[in-house]
């Protein structure tokens, strides 16, 4: 029982490196949200705007609005990346307690999902550089 208690106290150790990694998701999820409602707020205003106008003003309303959904796609799968991320953690979390408690030996199976876990934040990460570089995009083009 005291062994059991060690490796617990181990595993409970080993599991606060995860823990902060949850917490910098979570803030990466917050951005990536608050990015997502600027998108989305901007658009609706295109959107009400373009009913009024004909031409080449029009035209350039559409073409940003077609630039802002494509930065909305690119920062929801971002967002997606990031949750699926997140819970990746959690079960690694879970694994090495599993493991820990049920005396089995989840090691490869534990690190394999930490991997996936880091796969899916470098997408997140890629995801955001893209968007924010089409945001810098729109921004540097000359207004008509």
């Amino acid at each position: 029982m005291e062994s059991r208690i060690a490796d617990i106290t181990h595993v409970i150790q080993l599991s606060v490196a995860p823990a902060f990694l949850l917490v910098a998701i979570g803030s990466l999820i917050t951005i990536l949200s608050a990015r997502l409602g600027r998108i989305v707020d901007r658009w609706r205003v295109l959107q009400d705007r373009l009913g009024s106008l004909t031409g080449d003003p029009a035209a350039a309303l559409a073409q940003e609005l077609a630039v802002l959904t494509q930065r909305g796609s690119l920062i929801y799968f971002a967002i997606l990346s990031a949750v699926l991320g997140a819970l990746l953690v959690c079960l690694v979390v879970a694994g090495a307690f599993l493991g820990a408690l049920l005396e089995v030996k989840l090691a490869e199976g534990v690190a394999g999902l930490f991997i996936l876990a880091m796969v899916t934040m470098v997408v997140s990460w890629s995801l955001l550089l893209r968007e924010v570089y089409l945001a810098i995009r729109i921004g540097t083009r000359p207004r008509r």
